[in-house]
């Protein structure tokens, strides 16, 4: 049995126990029941997740998975390879959306090469390259199922280290230029989609060049004949490095009861690969932040069976959406543990 086989069969399901008295906490508080809707979910979730009422998730962490893609060559986005080292130096030199919201939010951001076309030269880069990005899954495979392992041993590594370091909220970021293609071909496997359900605008496409895009996916599939139910030859014949290493992020961060903030249309492919892997056990540990503007996400969150908090129309990535969230769920846990009870407040509670 291998590393991903042993970390799958030992997930744990959620802490009921715990779960059960947060819901017990949150219906003595003064409110009607269940009158904080989606906040006293994710209150109960958190416990389910850690065990505790009172977790401490103030050290919290944004990771931005970097890699390029192959199938670039196939005219798949509006914006030039050259773009994703240089986004790189933008996230290490604090500069980009995500570097923003997460000063904003108290996080910190960590940049992964896990396959970058170029090497960039950066003190604060972690390097953790698998290979100079993936090759044209129009063509052939996008990578082996060996380097599709290293990618997602990458993710689980971090997770790990994460925890080691006192990290205890988690969101998935991204920077890869040409990656919805992939999310989107992953999506018509899992789901059995058509590609052109499942494509969209990417970095600013228009029409013509979406059609192109759903055809390069169409292609894509046809040549690699992914096969749904095992989601590490999805990923290997028409993923990402960058996807593949998110999707070991999640697995990692469940096994440490983590909660992981998932952002929009590649980190919910990387999502989609992580619960399929763990026969839908990661599910739980998932917390989805806000619908993205990205034509497929809508579907992968119904694959997904989770509900996101947020509709603010992005559909930037590099993990925005889900620091946008890091504030909603310290308030959820900040109510359930700060609010008055009817008892210590001397309010009738009307029953």
């Amino acid at each position: 049995m291998n590393r991903l086989d042993m970390l799958i069969g030992g997930l744990q399901p959620l802490d009921r126990e715990a779960m059960a008295s947060a819901m017990q906490q949150l219906d003595r508080l003064t409110k009607p029941p269940g009158s904080l809707g989606r906040l006293e979910e994710l209150a109960i979730q958190l416990a389910g997740i850690t065990g505790e009422l009172q977790p401490d998730l103030s050290r919290k962490a944004v990771v931005v998975m970097a890699g390029d893609h192959g199938v670039c060559a196939e005219g798949v986005s509006a914006f030039p390879q050259e773009v994703t080292p240089q986004m790189v130096l933008n996230f290490l030199n604090g500069g980009a959306g995500v570097n923003v919201l997460a000063r904003h939010t108290g996080a910190d951001v960590l940049c992964v090469d896990v396959g970058v076309l170029a090497d960039v030269d950066h003190p604060e880069l972690i390097v953790r390259k698998v290979r100079n990005g993936t090759r044209n899954m129009a063509v052939e495979p996008a990578m082996t199922e060996k380097e599709t392992e290293q990618a997602l041993l990458v993710g689980v590594d971090l997770a790990n280290q994460l925890k080691d370091e006192g990290y205890r909220l988690i969101a998935t970021g991204e920077m890869g230029i040409g990656n919805t293609t992939p999310s989107a071909a992953m999506l018509s496997v899992f789901a059995n989609l058509p590609p052109e359900e499942c494509v969209g605008r990417g970095t600013g496409l228009n029409d013509e060049a979406v059609r192109r895009k759903a055809e390069v996916v169409r292609r894509a599939i046809e040549i690699n004949r992914p096969q749904a139910d095992q989601p590490l030859d999805v990923l290997a014949k028409v993923g990402g490095l960058e996807i593949a290493a998110l999707t070991g992020l999640i697995l990692g961060a469940a096994a440490n009861r983590i909660p992981v903030v998932i952002d929009g249309f590649i980190s919910s492919a990387a999502a989609l690969a992580a619960v399929r892997l763990s026969h839908g056990e990661v599910t739980n540990y998932l917390i989805p932040s806000h619908l993205s503007g990205e034509r497929g996400h809508t579907l992968q969150l119904q694959q997904l069976r989770l509900k996101p908090m947020l509709q603010l129309d992005m559909r930037l990535g590099e993990g925005t959406g889900a620091v946008m969230c890091f504030p909603i769920i310290e308030a959820a846990l900040k109510l359930m543990n700060e609010m008055a009870t009817f008892d210590s407040a001397g309010v009738s509670s009307g029953k």
